[in-house]
């Protein structure tokens, strides 16, 4: 929840992190209550503040500041500090301070199962593209959550390899892990939105080093020499990030381009599905992912994707996308070139795509909870909805977790 709360907080557009976050939520959040810190301490909420706070995060409106900060006082007061937890489960989906030693004390001392879901080891992988600090941040989480986690959860087989080789490198036996896919956003199809768009390519993520934007203004540039007004848009959908100056730059500078590129970096959810459903194809050069969100959600509305050819591409693509080497620009121009039109690969898509299924977050977390079933426990909560009805009042559970399950992770207040 710590993401979300910041998110809400900031009134900054969603990442995939959040989606993931927001989806667990609502998942469990009939059979949970919230784990925040305040000052550095750790403490669970009472069933009622949780679920209040729970609403705001999911109702995520302009009063949230507000919101929180009349909830904060009376939710910290009630909150307890220790608590006897017996094996109940620690959801923390958003990478949240599992750094840090103390709160994996924490976690232990108070008897939870801390199951964590590590989205990718692109810090420990490709550092390049990352500060020293997020590196180093990064490497705690990850070999705290290889050597404390009851359980770990991962985005695709591709991410569980990275786990395992770093596991492997660093001496370390993981804990059972899982690979769940992710389920994208819900976007109309192109036949229900009444939205007229130039002939457009599409890439959407945070503008950043590691996504390779420039490989594509670099195409955009000799697509505006050679074609002139015959050029087709690019829309570059996502907020700025890290190392993206050299990207900037070129923005602000390369007139050539001006008229053909767009960049949109506070798009909501309804304009991104517009853009994506009416488009020749996705586009993601990307030097390295954990999963890719923007390309499921590609795939289920019916719009071809080029992408790098990795390892997790090549999984969640399920052999519909046309997977290119990342600095091969010869070859992403003149694919680019060849889905302008109805060319063999790009009709070979469009007749795969009659037939695909999207993940979903049912089957996500059908597959999560029966692992979570198989894993070790001693004297665990069952995994079984609480009655909405059946509340106790704030703050005077000692023994457990007002019979909730799971404890989702939380921010600092």
């Amino acid at each position: 929840m710590s993401r979300l709360i910041w998110r809400s907080w900031s009134r900054r557009l969603a990442t995939g992190i959040d989606r993931v976050c927001y989806a667990y939520l609502e998942n469990f959040r009939e059979r949970s209550q919230a784990l925040v810190q305040y000052r550095g301490i750790p403490r669970i909420l009472s069933v009622k503040h949780s679920e209040r706070l729970f609403d705001m995060l999911l109702d995520d409106d302009e009063n949230f500041k507000a919101r929180l900060l009349a909830l904060a006082p009376a939710a910290l007061a009630a909150g307890k500090t220790r608590f006897d937890c017996g094996g109940a489960f620690y959801l923390n989906v958003g990478h949240t301070d599992v750094d840090l030693d103390r709160l994996v004390r924490w976690v232990g001392e108070n008897r939870l199962r801390a199951i964590y879901l590590i989205h990718d080891l692109i810090p420990l992988t490709h550092s390049e593209f990352c500060n020293p600090s997020s590196v180093d941040r990064h490497r705690g989480r990850v070999t705290n959550a290889i050597a404390h986690a009851a359980g770990i959860i991962t985005n695709s087989e591709a991410s569980t390899q990275e786990l395992q080789r770093f596991a492997e490198l660093e001496g370390l036996r993981t804990p059972p892990v899982i690979a769940a896919w992710l389920a994208g956003a819900q976007f109309a199809r192109p036949q229900a939105i009444p939205f007229k768009a130039p002939q457009h390519f599409v890439c959407v993520g945070t503008i950043e080093a590691r996504k390779n934007h420039y490989l594509l203004l670099q195409i955009w540039r000799r697509l505006a020499e050679r074609l002139g007004e015959a050029t087709p848009k690019l829309v570059i959908i996502g907020q700025k990030g890290a190392q993206a100056s050299h990207v900037e730059g070129m923005l602000e500078r390369c007139h050539i381009i001006g008229d053909h590129v767009v960049t949109l970096s506070h798009c909501g959810d309804e304009e991104l599905g517009r853009w994506m459903a009416t488009a020749r194809a996705l586009l993601m050069p990307s030097f390295a992912e954990g999963f890719g969100l923007p390309l499921v959600e590609a795939l289920q509305v019916g719009t071809p994707v080029i992408a790098s050819d990795l390892p997790c591409f090549r999984e969640i693509g399920e052999g519909i996308p046309t997977l290119l080497d990342p600095l091969d620009a010869v070859s992403w121009e003149r694919t680019i070139l060849s889905f302008l039109e109805n060319g063999p690969d790009r009709s070979r898509q469009l007749r795969l795509l009659r037939d695909y299924q999207a993940p979903s977050w049912k089957n996500h977390f059908d597959g999560v909870e029966s692992w979570l079933k198989t894993l070790p426990h001693h004297e665990a909560h069952h995994l079984e909805p609480v009655s909405r009805g059946a509340r106790s009042s704030g703050g005077n559970s000692k023994a457990s977790l007002e019979g909730r399950a799971v404890a989702i992770d939380g921010a600092d207040f």
